[in-house]
């Protein structure tokens, strides 16, 4: 059996999340008279100019989003010549209240804090606000520890509350098959004298010293030979017995995608996930570098998104066309009643290493 191509289900998504607070914006808006139309871009073109635009307005924007339904780049400002800067490349300005050092600030607040199991935290350009979330377990003493933490940054935080417990997507059962867990392989790739390896995530290969491609552990297919988590989610396994290894995601229910090329997502891009769970789903990237505490340990620099993934999807690829752009790392929810699911950005471990897709 091919280590790419992995049995699995797979069952519609939704979204299941209660707010607690809830925000309004109310943004200034400029003169129409000296304004010209934003121009439709590609999710690919708009994620190209939204890191193109963080140098050019010198700490006077808030992140940036992509907008599905009109086709636009919408990039939050915070002055009247951020928002001309911006309407003169042709993307859609949004004055807010919050820069995004402040909403950084509040993060690192948030950061050096009690890291309490079962929550997250993200900076929203959508609703200009880090938005924390805190799972059913947290309560009590550290709820109220919480909310104190929260309440000292006033409304530059939004808190909400998920009915799902928060946990890393690790099952024993189907998939790649360590001697007691089961995860999902991420991408191929290679170093530079060409060895064959594949990432998957950090919290997998730190229980899992080698991996099969069937249940029952043998024959063995890879060895970890690098891991890391808490603080990332990411590991490398090196393969060991002569299996195919292509540079390509198993679709699960017919075909293959390849993959060329590794890059950093932008808010409101287009992603699918594949797991050896849940199989294919996709859904939009919600948030950057987002901080999530699971009970084992804090891990930072998270993409967050709204597609679901279950126990053994752990590791798998998140992808967007030809484009690699994370490892399934954990999230609360499942694929009945939908969910939040955060990735490892796979940029940051293929630096990690020295590997490149292959």
């Amino acid at each position: 059996m091919k280590p790419s191509r992995i049995r699995a289900r797979a069952t519609l998504a939704a979204a299941a999340m209660t707010a607690l607070a809830a925000v309004t914006l109310s943004p200034q808006t400029a003169d129409a008279s000296t304004t010209q139309a934003p121009r439709e871009l590609s999710v690919s073109s708009a994620g190209q100019l939204a890191r193109t635009l963080v140098d050019r307005l010198k700490g006077e924007e808030a992140g940036s989003y992509y907008d599905e339904g009109a086709h636009r780049l919408v990039v939050n400002v915070v002055s009247s010549a951020a928002e001309g800067l911006v309407r003169a490349v042709g993307a859609q300005p949004k004055v807010v209240k919050y820069s995004q050092a402040e909403l950084d600030s509040a993060q690192a607040v948030l950061n050096a804090g009690e890291a309490i199991p079962g929550t997250t935290w993200v900076s929203d350009p959508r609703v200009n606000r880090v938005v924390v979330t805190a799972d059913p377990t947290v309560m009590g003493e550290q709820l109220t520890r919480l909310n104190k933490t929260v309440k000292s940054l006033g409304d530059a935080v939004l808190v909400r509350r998920t009915a799902a417990k928060l946990t890393r997507y690790i099952a024993g059962g189907d998939g790649i098959y360590g001697a007691k867990y089961r995860c999902s392989l991420g991408f191929n790739v290679l170093d530079d004298k060409n060895n064959a390896f594949f990432l998957t995530a950090g919290h997998c290969g730190s229980v899992e010293p080698q991996w099969a491609a069937s249940q029952g552990g043998l024959p063995w297919i890879g060895k970890t030979v690098s891991s890391k988590f808490p603080g990332e989610d990411h590991a490398l396994v090196r393969y060991t017995a002569a299996v195919d290894h292509p540079g390509q995601v198993d679709l699960h229910l017919g075909g293959t995608q390849p993959i060329f090329q590794a890059a950093d997502p932008a808010v409101g891009d287009k992603v699918t996930r594949s797991g050896s769970t849940t199989g294919v789903h996709s859904g939009k990237v919600t948030g950057l570098d987002a901080t999530v505490n699971y009970a084992e340990g804090t891990v930072r620099g998270l993409i967050q998104t709204d597609v679901c993934a279950e126990g053994g999807d752990s590791g798998g690829p998140l992808f967007h066309d030809t484009t690699a752009l994370g490892l399934t790392s954990g999230g609360s929810g499942d694929c009945m009643s939908g969910g939040t699911t955060f990735y490892e950005p796979v940029t940051r471990a293929l630096a990690a290493y020295g590997v490149r897709i292959g």
